[in-house]
């Protein structure tokens, strides 16, 4: 698989040649792919009701040129976020894809990946095996950090995706990489410099036909069946940003927990090797609207480190730990499939998909067995 997948900001026009000139050129003369990410004009008149006083619509896309020069693929982002106040919406969102000799890929940018369409659509209905995604991603931790959730995006929907961050440390812009339904391939995360990284990896062109691909998974299955643990009776109420979560701490070394807020219930079985006494940890569960302007439903279950040993600081963002789980085991009773399972390291790192010791199992028991700093 050859691709020069490119972020936005490596691309600057020259002398007299047209930026898709100069795409077009570098994909030929080099006998590859090249994906970049661009402004784009579509001029319109007076006959179409929401054509802009300027008389031209104006797209965040993306595209794509083949070996040979030729453009395969053009994509105009449906879900833009709320400071691209210089760009238009689409009328109806678009399902790219192009072929290829290595797979059927698709495209999409940025905050699309948070939406049914067209994110969903391209694996469920057109069945790509490959995304490819370039995006301009602020970290938000605990949940949104980009190699977090961009890997497990990848391991909840099944297919490679293929992911390219602007490399901004002020706007906490950092984090690409090539990820896989059976964990990360290769990763940049750099929130020190400015200096970039090529990521090179051999990833499967068809994940679905590997003989390791994971096996579907009924996410509510083995939530719904047990029994309430004993565990979590002392729950209270804490803030991730503006998601307000129901808690429980976890009070000793060993334990069984349940949390449940709405329809959720989240259940934790884990064991700690040592714990650090300047350490809180909590069972935390979500179900309700996320976000401000732009309103969708989340369902989250999570093991969390709080800020400090105040209660009140569970949720707010931590990079380093010293507490090691030698086992633990999270499920919940989420109202969907579409489900993505992630592990935040100390540090903001991924371990190798090959050293995860990460197992889904097909009803939903979502295990990790190994010591590890969380």
């Amino acid at each position: 698989m050859k691709l020069d997948f490119r972020s936005p900001h490596l691309f600057k026009c020259c002398g007299h040649f047209l930026l898709k000139e100069r795409l077009s050129c570098m994909a030929r003369n080099n006998s590859i792919y090249v994906v970049a990410n661009m402004g784009d004009k579509k001029l319109c008149n007076s006959s179409d009701p929401s054509c802009p006083s300027d008389g031209r619509y104006q797209y965040n896309t993306d595209v794509v040129f083949d070996p040979e020069g030729k453009l395969v693929a053009r994509y105009h982002k449906y879900n833009l976020f709320r400071r691209e106040i210089q760009f238009n919406y689409p009328k109806e969102p678009e399902a790219v894809t192009f072929e290829t000799p290595f797979g059927k890929f698709g495209i999409f940018t940025c905050f699309d990946i948070l939406f049914h369409e067209p994110a969903v659509v391209l694996v469920s209905k057109l069945q790509v095996d490959t995304v490819l995604f370039p995006t301009a991603w602020m970290n938000v931790l605990p949940f949104l950090t980009a190699i977090e959730f961009h890997s497990a995006w990848a391991m909840g929907m099944g297919v490679n995706l293929l992911s390219a961050n602007t490399h901004n440390i002020s706007l906490a812009m950092t984090g690409s990489g090539l990820f896989t339904p059976e964990g990360p391939t290769a990763y940049y995360y750099d929130s020190g410099t400015e200096e970039g990284c090529l990521l090179l990896a051999e990833l499967s062109a068809h994940p679905c036909l590997s003989p390791t691909y994971p096996p579907a998974v009924n996410w509510s299955s083995y939530a719904a069946s047990i029994k309430r643990f004993p565990g979590g009776k002392d729950t209270f109420l804490g803030a991730v940003r503006r998601d307000i979560f129901t808690f429980s701490e976890l009070r000793h070394k060993t334990g069984n927990y349940t949390v449940c807020q709405g329809d959720l219930c989240c259940h934790l079985i884990y064991r700690m090797s040592n714990n650090s006494k300047d350490e809180v940890y909590v069972l935390g569960a979500f179900d309700g609207l996320h976000g401000s302007l732009i309103k969708y439903h989340w369902q989250i279950c999570t093991l969390l480190k709080c800020k400090s040993t105040d209660l009140n600081t569970c949720g707010q963002p931590v990079e380093t730990a010293e507490t090691k789980f030698e086992m633990f085991s999270l499920s919940g009773t989420f109202g969907t499939n579409y489900v993505f399972p992630e592990v935040l390291y100390s540090g903001v790192q991924l371990a190798p998909g090959e050293s995860y010791f990460l197992r889904v199992s097909a009803d939903g028991h979502f295990r990790r067995q190994r010591n590890q700093i969380l």
